[in-house]
């Protein structure tokens, strides 16, 4: 059984001080009977110059994640955020499909009122939905077994959609994903979502690490996104169109949803500056490792986020929550 020491930093940097800092985290791994956590903690710290140690409350969402939830009421220009975490994995039994496949499809449409799968089944707006059914007509059939076909159709994405960083956000939507052809792995995993869905196939977006065990793999040194479809008389099964596999004892879930909102590693809110800079880094060992060592490489996301209210360069950044008192009394004059 593989098992891996999962090290997952995030750190904001604010263009000036900041207080009131609320945040909900989603990076506690999904435990089942196919993954043990041997140990797992989570670490805050600021630059507030007070000793104080942050709380963390936890509580379990409606798709059955643990989700934490912490402020920090003192001026800072630092937020981490580090997880640590040890886990085993064990090798997933794979779906025998020996059923028809008109009775597994007839099982699929049974559950299109089942309020365990609505949420799973709803397609999201999309202008361009003609087009991409005219391109499934030609990919799936019910004659196939629903396996056969959400397989094919995360091929359809792995060979059709380019891997590249920087094109899209956490906020492109799938109809912008369709016409640019590229993105990461959110955007594969959203891609394929979409297309499993309007042929049936309740699909859900899930969140967590990859382990690679060879080179090249996408997906390392950052949290992962993959998908797991509902295969009749099996439950759910893990599909990684970024890679073109069926996931195995390599992956490492945190958290499961309809999409990304529902599975945001780290979110929250702050008043003051809307400059800041995020930066990410996961570090994943075959193995135990020092909690209180750090990565010896520069962190593998970064993104700079302007204040909108101060877009030009050389500008003192903008209180935003100032800025909110000034528009309230602007409107009581």
């Amino acid at each position: 059984m593989p098992s891996y020491a999962i090290k997952h930093i995030t750190r904001y940097t604010y263009a000036a001080e900041v207080i009131d800092c609320a945040n909900q985290i989603m990076l506690y791994p999904l435990e089942d009977e196919r993954l043990e956590v041997l140990r797992h903690e989570i670490m805050i710290s600021h630059d507030s110059g007070t000793a104080h140690e942050t709380i963390i409350n936890t509580f379990v969402d409606h798709f059955g994640n643990t989700v934490g939830m912490f402020t920090v009421l003192q001026p800072h220009t630092v937020l981490v955020i580090e997880s640590v975490a040890d886990v085993v994995t064990r090798p997933i039994q794979f779906p025998m499909d020996e059923l028809p496949a008109d009775q597994q499809w007839a099982n699929l449409r049974a559950l299109q009122h089942d309020l365990a799968f609505i949420d799973f089944l709803t397609q999201e707006a999309f202008p361009a939905a003609d087009e991409v059914k005219a391109i499934l007509s030609g990919l799936v059939s019910e004659v196939d077994k629903p396996l056969k076909n959400a397989l094919v159709l995360s091929e359809y994405v792995f060979d059709n959609f380019q891997y590249q960083q920087g094109v899209t956000n956490v906020e492109t939507p799938a109809e912008e994903i369709w016409r640019l052809k590229a993105g990461v792995c959110q955007d594969f995993a959203h891609m394929l979502l979409a297309l499993l869905r309007m042929v049936g196939i309740p699909a859900r977006y899930v969140s967590g690490y990859v382990c690679p065990k060879a080179e090249g793999v996408r997906g390392a040194g950052a949290t992962h996104a993959w998908v797991e479809a509902y295969i009749p008389f099996y439950g759910w099964l893990g599909l990684d169109p970024t890679n073109n596999c069926i996931v195995n004892d390599g992956h490492v879930r945190v958290a499961i949803g309809r999409n990304f909102p529902d599975c945001t590693p780290v979110k929250g809110t702050y008043k003051g500056t809307g400059s800041h800079r995020l930066d990410v880094s996961v570090v994943i060992d075959g193995g135990q490792n020092d909690a209180a060592a750090e990565p010896q490489h520069l962190f593998s996301y970064s993104r700079d986020v302007k204040d909108q209210h101060n877009p030009e360069p050389g500008q003192a950044p903008t209180n935003s929550y100032r800025r909110h008192l000034e528009m309230q009394m602007q409107q009581q004059q």
